[in-house]
């Protein structure tokens, strides 16, 4: 297990913003596939796509401690699920430890 970040977009691919209703589904989508999820406060971001367009976005960094095959799981699905070009992730750390108080 690793911990990894994916950049999740403010904005459909038309412009329209993206409802906070609809990140909560995305939420649940990936609590299904890994159990949990820390959602961290939007940055700006910019791009250039292969056909040379620049994107200049703001985007909402989310943390997840999964495998390699649930993240790359989640960036397809998110991909799909807001209608993207493209999808950043990248491991932030490949060491997770928790510690769980004993009753």
């Amino acid at each position: 297990m690793s911990i990894w970040e994916i950049l999740v977009p403010t904005m459909m691919p038309e412009g329209r913003p993206i409802r906070t209703r609809q990140h909560r589904v995305w939420d649940e989508k990936v609590r299904t596939i890994t159990g949990g999820l820390t959602v961290m406060p939007p940055v700006r971001g910019q791009w250039v796509s292969p056909d040379d367009k620049l994107f200049l976005e703001r985007m909402i960094p989310v943390r997840i401690a999964c495998a390699r095959e649930q993240i790359t799981e989640i960036a397809i699905m998110t991909m799909q699920f807001y209608d993207q070009q493209a999808v950043m992730y990248y491991r932030i750390s490949s060491e997770v430890y928790t510690i769980e108080r004993k009753k």
